[in-house]
């Protein structure tokens, strides 16, 4: 069904091999000599709009020099299951954690994030990333715990580049009062949300304590858009052993409802970051 909705899997291995392709040097004509075919369809494989073969996977690969014979069976594994729909991304599987999510990051033009009780990533502070990395799991190890810090700080690279994507984040009252990592490391989590605030492309609001019962008691959740037409809007719903990603039309249609109706219950901008100051000047 070449005319159904790209799946998460297919749109990542799409992104890959465009990657691949370019790195490379090779042209889309080239490619589609290798194996046979239109460039049209190298195209319609890039964007994510038709499938792709094992056989016709693997020979591309060699063809771009990819070497590495795990690296080729993640793909491979990837374009086997690329036709399911939403699916769930399980820690420790073949495929790096969040790697889709940090994919959707780096090229959406449009994120909406809603977080009840933590400070969102793009937002996070590295003390406060690594006092709540440490204190979720006490099992990482130090190398896994800087892995997992270094990662965290590097998506936020998204928010300096020249065309940054528009970036509206809603949190929760209780994410500004929860003390993460001491008194220290969250009066510098403040600072750094009321100077993020002032940035062009980031708008940011706090659903206060007084709103009582509201459309985002369900949880946490981030909404993804893109500039590609091919590529339909995706929810991302973490959880503690992964990320659960919904792209139905019915799905996106309740997630965006969701996040509009909390954008009328929080406060304005304006209003946020006084908020936000005020709770400052408790830590001092």
């Amino acid at each position: 069904m070449t005319g159904a909705r790209p799946t998460v899997r297919r749109r990542r291995l799409a992104a890959v091999l465009l990657a691949l392709r370019e790195a490379a040097g090779i042209s889309p004509e080239e490619a589609a000599e290798r194996i046979g075919c239109h460039r049209t369809k190298i195209n319609r494989i890039e964007n994510a709009r038709l499938g792709i073969s094992l056989g016709e996977l693997r020979d591309l690969l060699t063809f771009y020099g990819v070497e590495d014979g795990d690296y080729v069976e993640q793909l491979v594994a990837l374009a086997r299951r690329g036709r399911e729909p939403g699916w769930l991304q399980q820690l420790g599987t073949a495929l790096p954690s969040y790697a889709d999510y940090i994919d959707y990051e780096r090229t959406a033009d449009y994120i909406r994030s809603f977080e009840p009780l933590l400070i969102t990533g793009l937002l996070q502070t590295p003390d406060y990333a690594r006092a709540l990395v440490e204190g979720s799991n006490a099992m990482l190890s130090r190398e896994r715990v800087d892995e997992l810090v270094g990662i965290r700080m590097e998506r936020q690279r998204v928010l300096e580049g020249n065309d940054p994507p528009r970036v509206c984040v809603i949190q929760g009252e209780a994410a500004l009062l929860t003390c993460v990592g001491g008194t220290k490391v969250m009066r510098a989590q403040l600072d750094r949300l009321l100077a993020v605030g002032e940035h062009p492309s980031v708008e940011l609001q706090v659903v206060p304590h007084r709103a009582g019962a509201h459309a985002g008691l369900m949880g946490a959740f981030v909404l993804f858009s893109f500039p590609t037409p091919a590529y339909s809007d995706v929810v991302c719903v973490e959880h503690k052993t992964g990320t659960l990603y919904l792209e139905t039309a019915e799905e996106i249609d309740t997630y965006t409802l969701t996040f509009d109706s909390l954008r009328s219950t929080a406060l304005a901008p304006a209003e946020s970051r006084d908020l936000i100051a005020r709770l400052r000047t408790t830590l001092d």
